[in-house]
């Protein structure tokens, strides 16, 4: 195996890692307990859920491989914060949204070659690419992968 293989395979296992870990915590929390805040006055893991699912369906565009399934969880989750009058969808609609959107991110993360991980993501030209060649598919994930991590740790502050 070289080295792109290497950390494609690696960034990959982490990301999906932390997928599963995120679904096995979401699964286990009960309506309720998503329903609720973090903390006093946090947000709620409601929020966190579409909060999350809207990063990861943005990532299909992002990284060239795909379209996205959920736009209208931009609104709600990503432009405004917790807690405000916006239209949300339910808690059972984004159970659903999040278990698709990382079916289809998985799918199409595992389908690229070693080579691929490495081209640039859709958020950077191309000669800031050639300036900044970090600036790659690889990154976004492993960026990604770290994000999940953060707010799974949030999440999990619900099971008590």
């Amino acid at each position: 195996m070289d080295q792109k293989q290497l950390s494609a395979k690696i960034a990959l296992d982490t990301f999906t890692g932390q997928v599963s870990r995120a679904g096995k915590v979401i699964d286990a929390l009960t309506d309720e307990q998503l329903a609720g805040e973090i903390s006093p006055g946090r947000n709620t893991g409601t929020y966190l859920l579409g909060h999350l699912t809207a990063v990861h369906d943005a990532m299909l565009p992002l990284l060239g491989i795909g379209h996205r399934a959920h736009p209208d969880l931009d609104e709600p989750f990503l432009k405004n914060p917790d807690k405000t009058d916006l239209p949300k969808p339910g808690i059972t609609a984004l159970r659903t949204a999040w278990k698709e959107v990382n079916d289809i991110l998985t799918s199409k993360l595992s389908a690229l070659t070693p080579d691929q991980w490495y081209e640039r993501h859709t958020a950077v030209s191309e000669e800031d690419f050639a300036k900044e060649p970090h600036r790659n598919r690889l990154n976004v994930v492993i960026g990604r992968a770290g994000h999940l991590a953060y707010h799974l740790g949030q999440l999990a502050l619900l099971k008590s």
